[in-house]
């Protein structure tokens, strides 16, 4: 009996974890629809606005179902604590595919660097990233350009200083490109560190491969760094800070789940 049990629970899991994904998928290319019929339509204030707003309800959507399902828990509070900071750098390191799911899902209208490849995906809804005025790096010069843009304008700006997800534990050596949008744009930096109980679409991780359930994820808030001066040290200091706060290997199982948003609705700050 005890057997029986355990099988119809692993099935179970199965079916609605690859349902999310392949529900992300699907909802991937709808917005991607979306995003090219409106992008050449819409004034540029408003399709930024729009693009963004249906990015984040779109994430909420897909961890509100598996959360509702059993298989995710979840720990973002401490992100609402950013929904009124205006012209911050907001970076995190990048454990999984799901890190920019989960910030962008809790901290409403954020502007994002995005790889060029996620950008030009169908799957990925790349046309609504182009209409929400994400920003691709395949172009240092642009891509810090307009970073700064967006800063001085008093939006925040979502950075994985990494520039992939982590190889090695506790992280990757961290890219400079943070480090000189921050000092030409004069904003904060404001660290998340994002921990896990799995691996779960880290790099390597077989698509097909199921994790341990239910995932559990937390973002907590970490030191905010007000940098001037050589863009080196900014990049080794805020290593150091990462690798003291993440230490070997991070592990979490909260005992409780973060209240769950309103679908389309940004979240209540605490």
């Amino acid at each position: 009996m005890k057997g029986m049990l355990r099988l119809f629970r692993e099935i179970y899991q199965y079916f609605w974890l690859y349902f999310g994904l392949i529900y992300a998928g699907v909802a991937g290319v709808v917005c991607t629809v979306i995003g090219t019929v409106l992008y050449p339509l819409l004034p540029r204030k408003t399709g930024q606005w729009l693009g963004r707003w249906l990015i984040g309800m779109t994430f909420r959507s897909i961890l509100a179902m598996l959360r509702t399902s059993g298989v995710l828990k979840l720990d973002l509070s401490a992100l609402d604590g950013l929904r009124h900071n205006k012209g911050v750098i907001i970076a995190a390191n990048h454990p999984s595919i799901l890190d920019a799911v989960l910030i962008i899902s809790r901290v409403p209208d954020i502007a994002c660097i995005m790889k060029a490849a996620i950008w030009d995906s169908i799957i990925l809804g790349g046309s609504l990233a182009r209409l929400a005025r994400y920003i691709r790096n395949d172009s240092p010069r642009s891509m810090i350009r307009r970073s700064t843009e967006e800063l001085r304008s008093g939006q925040r700006l979502l950075v994985f200083p990494e520039g992939t997800r982590t190889r090695r534990k506790p992280i990757n050596s961290f890219k400079g490109g943070f480090a000189l949008i921050a000092k030409r744009s004069g904003a904060p930096l404001q660290t998340v560190i994002i921990e896990s109980n799995s691996s779960f679409l880290c790099k390597g991780w077989p698509i097909l491969k199921k994790p341990p359930m239910p995932l559990v994820y937390r973002a907590r808030l970490g030191k905010r760094f007000e940098f001037s001066g050589d863009t080196r040290a900014v990049v080794a200091e805020l290593e150091r800070y990462y690798q003291q706060a993440l230490g070997p290997e991070t592990v979490v199982s909260p005992s409780r789940r973060d209240p769950e948003p309103a679908i389309g609705q940004p979240t209540t700050s605490h």
